[in-house]
């Protein structure tokens, strides 16, 4: 399977257009908090782009991971529909191109959102602070950290569901996961590298050294999960 060719089927679906409401309303949180709350966030000795993501961040990041999970599961019923995946088995393709299609088309509409969700920031450091020149770096460091550390939630609720063939089970399995990641202790550096809960980690308050241990471990769970999926796939074909 193309990527070209799982953009056309997710045309039909309103995956598309669900990943762009969904990040246009991350991205309107902090605006709205600012323009409600404004007065509680001046005078803090901290850069524009720590304050917003501190005071905002948790609730960007679990609506993102919502998202992530509504939009694997979406990928996954249209192919576990009328049996469609049974047929894809079928052709002279690896069925593990299938996945790695959906995983880079999941990883385009994560850059997108996060793009949305970054303009979002850099306007209220715009509107409500002192604008300066390191503040574009600092929220391009802070959202490329973001991307990194989503990836392991996003392979892992596509594993999910290419596991799963009732899309309401893996919906129920990935927003279970979300809620738990929501209830670990951010003190927990080993509970924090749990896929789900690595998202809600902020780059500008985290110390560097950490931050590099949390992007080893995001890559080393993007490993984990494909070589899982790897694994899964020749299961189910020996069950067939």
């Amino acid at each position: 399977m193309s990527f070209g060719l799982e953009c056309k089927k997710m045309k039909r679906t309103g995956f598309i257009s669900a990943f762009l409401c969904g990040g246009f309303l991350a991205a309107i949180v902090p605006i709205l908090n600012m323009a409600v709350r404004s007065e509680n966030y001046f005078g803090i000795d901290d850069s524009p782009v720590q304050i917003l993501m501190n005071a905002n961040w948790q609730m960007m990041a679990m609506l993102n991971l919502l998202l992530v999970v509504a939009g694997a599961c979406l990928m996954y019923h249209t192919e576990y529909a009328d049996n469609a995946i049974l047929k894809i088995s079928t052709l002279p393709i690896k069925e593990s191109r299938l996945f790695w299609s959906k995983v880079m088309l999941m990883i385009v509409m994560c850059i997108m959102i996060l793009i949305i969700e970054a303009a979002g920031i850099a306007f209220c450091s715009y509107h409500w602070f002192e604008m300066s020149a390191d503040v574009w770096m600092e929220v391009i460091k802070s959202f490329g950290y973001a991307l990194l550390l989503m990836l392991p939630a996003a392979l892992g609720s596509l594993l999910i569901a290419s596991v799963c063939k009732n899309m309401w089970v893996s919906l129920g399995i990935g927003v279970v996961c979300v809620f738990t990641a929501t209830l670990l202790p951010t003190e927990s550096f080993v509970l924090s590298l749990f896929p789900f809960a690595l998202p809600f980690q902020i780059f500008v308050e985290t110390i560097e050294n950490t931050a590099v241990s949390f992007m080893i471990a995001a890559g080393m769970e993007v490993l984990f999960i494909g070589i899982s999926e790897s694994i899964c796939l020749k299961v189910r074909r020996l069950f067939k």
